[in-house]
């Protein structure tokens, strides 16, 4: 490439056996997010342990709100990502620099007005939400803090998506050790030591965002000095951030669309009271440990399709939007039969009160033997993003969503039994995979397919001449 990458830590995803370098890129993302549920798990099971229920509901509860005005800009973020793979896989130096430096200017333009805007939307949100009153101080006081960590939240899941993009993968890890190191220590200093209760979880987690959004600057400062990357803003190309906008946002709108799903799916829950609350957050927790393959291989899956469009190598790309979902999917069907199995003793290292139990055990038995459909799905969904496809993912994303889990819910939860309303997430893997699968006979894939024909025949011709 015009600018070689100085780093040998950097993934060349447009050659050699295709799930080798798809899980070897994709085991250190595995093990960061792995890490990166430790933030919210460790938070879990201290507050579980120290506090009690209450505490626990109003952790699980306030994830939402931040969830809703961060998911925007890292839907945003991704599109960087998307950007950064295809500059790479073609080899275009110059580019790789202007959206890296635009993508630091777009950070602190949304995340400084977010942390300001969180702390006045937060709470009304959460009364959006029907939060018990016992729960309610609680989940303000957590997510108060929590909005204060908005830059070093966003600043690290920007730098590890130009990472990725780069076909570096395994800094990522490096970084969340250190944090979730650092979160573990305070976590117990915080809650334990001190009975700062949720607002010591909340301060543990912010500043353990911080560590890893400084640790990633410094090292695409040492790793990368070609990208001349840097901390404050220093300018913005505006046709990079048209790009980054037109592939990005798509994304985020998608990602708010889920999130006020996610808010009103929550809503249903809260209705059941804080003891059902408590258990469906000790549950998320259980089946987000289980799901890390499905981040992870999608991570990888955006990379290699991106590069490889990047790159013109038409019939890689092809063999990996077949076997990437395919793997995903057996990995996590796998995982998700063990976790099954074994729920009940790793529950219990959450909490030990009998009832919230019962619904977790109830919750986990519904939901996770089903995660392998969503596996599928969000591998293809993943593949087809990397290669700057938005909006075919992003209607089917909006659908299983809207016209399919929420209405569900209701019914079940209004017309039926709500304490099993988690039912209709199982329904939503199964339609989205189906919808997702559809792609496959689209007038992009029968080209792509056509271009990859072209290419083997090409090769064939040259090999033999």
């Amino acid at each position: 490439m015009g600018n070689q990458m100085k780093s040998t830590a950097r993934m060349d995803m447009t050659r050699g056996p295709i799930m080798r370098k798809v899980l070897a890129f994709a085991l250190p993302i595995c093990a960061g997010n792995i890490l990166q549920q430790l933030y919210s798990t460790v938070d879990t099971v201290v507050i579980g342990n120290f506090c009690g229920p209450t505490s626990l509901a109003a952790v699980g509860t306030s994830s939402q709100p931040v969830e809703l005005l961060l998911c925007i800009f890292l839907g945003i973020g991704t599109g960087v990502s998307i950007l950064v793979s295809q500059f790479a896989g073609s080899g275009n130096g110059e580019k790789l620099r202007d959206i890296s430096a635009t993508a630091v200017s777009f950070l602190y333009l949304c995340a400084v007005p977010l942390s300001v805007a969180g702390q006045l939307i937060g709470p009304l949100i959460l009364r959006i939400m029907q939060v018990p009153e016992d729960t309610w101080a609680p989940a303000v006081s957590y997510i108060s803090i929590v909005f204060w960590g908005t830059l070093g939240n966003m600043g690290y899941n920007m730098n590890a998506g130009i990472l990725r993009g780069m076909g570096d993968s395994r800094a990522s890890l490096l970084f969340l050790v250190i944090s979730c190191l650092v979160n573990i220590v305070l976590d117990l200093v915080f809650v334990a030591g001190f009975h700062m209760d949720v607002a010591g979880a909340a301060l543990a987690t912010i500043i353990a965002m911080y560590c890893s959004w400084l640790f990633s600057i410094f090292y695409i400062r040492r790793q990368y000095p070609e990208l001349h990357f840097t901390f404050l803003p220093r300018r913005m190309n505006k046709a990079m951030l048209a790009a980054i906008v037109r592939i990005g946002l798509p994304l985020g709108l998608n990602s708010s669309f889920y999130s006020v799903g996610h808010i009103l799916m929550q809503s249903l829950i809260n209705l059941q009271g804080s003891v059902f609350i408590a258990a469906c957050s000790v549950s998320s927790k259980v089946t987000g440990i289980a799901n890390v393959a499905i981040t992870s291989l999608s991570s990888a899956a955006t990379t290699f399709s991106g590069q490889n469009l990047g790159a013109e190598n038409y019939d890689y790309l092809k063999k990996g939007g077949i076997q990437i979902p395919l793997v995903s999917g057996l990995i996590t069907c796998t995982a998700g039969i063990v976790v099954t199995i074994f729920c009940r003793p790793i529950l219990g290292l959450f909490t030990q009160d009998a009832e919230v139990l019962a619904y977790a055990v109830r919750y986990i038995r519904i939901v996770l033997p089903f995660t392998w459909a969503y596996a599928v799905f969000n591998g293809i969904i993943s593949f087809v993003n990397g290669m700057g496809e938005v909006r075919f993912p992003t209607i089917v994303n909006i659908l299983m969503l809207w016209a399919v889990r929420i209405p569900v819910g209701c019914l079940i939860a209004f017309c039926l039994d709500g304490g099993y309303v988690m039912a209709c997430i199982p329904v939503s893997f199964v339609f989205g995979m189906v919808c997702m699968l559809s792609f496959f006979g689209t007038k992009r894939w029968k080209e792509i397919g056509r271009l990859a024909r072209v290419q083997r025949e090409n090769t064939g011709r040259t090999a033999s001449g």
